[in-house]
């Protein structure tokens, strides 16, 4: 029988100071291939807002949506602890309706929950949350639901009185009980001095090789969103050539009578 992977296996990495990987996935035989590759967080980001659904930002997507790409991915992990990205405004009105839709992605199969921000709300909502078991992944730095508010894509905690802030918040984070933390475009030395005063792994998005996890969008990784790639991302494969060259051959033996052949007729 497979372990799984719980809060508890990520602290003892950290403990042990062993890296380990998140990595996004929004469909089953997605999510199963990412599984079985050993990856050990598979999060159902709601990046999927943009990479699979084709709004411009992520704040387009809502509960009843990422409940279906939640299951959907549940039912293709054995291994990998699961995490949701909670949407935007889907926490933020009041700590009832938190508990009420964080609760629907763990009855649809999720083991955790992720939400941004900080502050006196957020970090209540956390403590609640822990309380009536559903574990929190927490996110500071730059954070996509504040796009808005933050003015664009900009680095977060380039000073060390910025730096200070985050590591304050992420500590009232940890002590309302959130079992790690990601870091979103905050600069590396940040990111270390964080990660070295904390007792719950942080995980990297862009903020460098000293946290104790790295997270990516599976469609960057995998080279199948080709609109943009962030500076953080590595691409590992090309899925989008491959994807338009299998669909343009299949185009041309259809169109030639090429397909299907006698094998593949009844």
């Amino acid at each position: 029988m497979v372990k799984k992977i719980t809060v508890n296996t990520l602290k003892q990495y950290k403990e042990r100071g062993e890296k380990f990987s998140v990595l996004t996935a929004y469909d089953c035989s997605t999510a199963k291939y990412i599984d079985q590759a050993g990856v050990d967080v598979v999060l159902i980001g709601d990046s999927l807002a943009m990479v699979a659904l084709g709004y411009e930002t992520t704040n387009a997507i809502g509960v009843d949506e990422m409940k279906i790409f939640t299951g959907a991915v549940a039912r293709g992990v054995s291994h990998a602890m699961v995490v949701t990205d909670m949407p935007f405004l889907s926490y933020h009105t009041s700590i009832e309706d938190a508990v009420r839709n964080c609760g629907l992605m763990i009855r649809t199969g999720a083991n955790g929950v992720k939400i941004e921000g900080g502050g006196d709300y957020i970090v209540s909502v956390v403590e609640r949350l822990s309380q009536v078991g559903i574990p929190v992944m927490s996110h500071l730095g730059f954070t996509p639901q504040f796009l808005n508010v933050l003015g664009g894509y900009k680095i977060q905690g380039k000073t060390q009185e910025a730096t200070d802030k985050i590591l304050a918040e992420a500590k009232r984070l940890e002590e309302a009980g959130a079992f790690s933390l990601v870091l979103e475009m905050v600069p590396e030395d940040s990111a270390k001095y964080i990660s070295e005063n904390l007792s719950i792994p942080t995980i990297s998005c862009g903020a460098g090789r000293y946290c104790d996890a790295q997270v990516l969008v599976s469609d960057d990784v995998f080279g199948k969103f080709s609109e943009f790639k962030p500076k953080f991302a590595r691409k590992y494969g090309d899925m989008h050539s491959f994807i338009y060259e299998c669909a343009c051959r299949y185009n041309e033996d259809v169109k030639s009578g090429r397909f299907p052949s006698d094998e593949e007729v009844f």
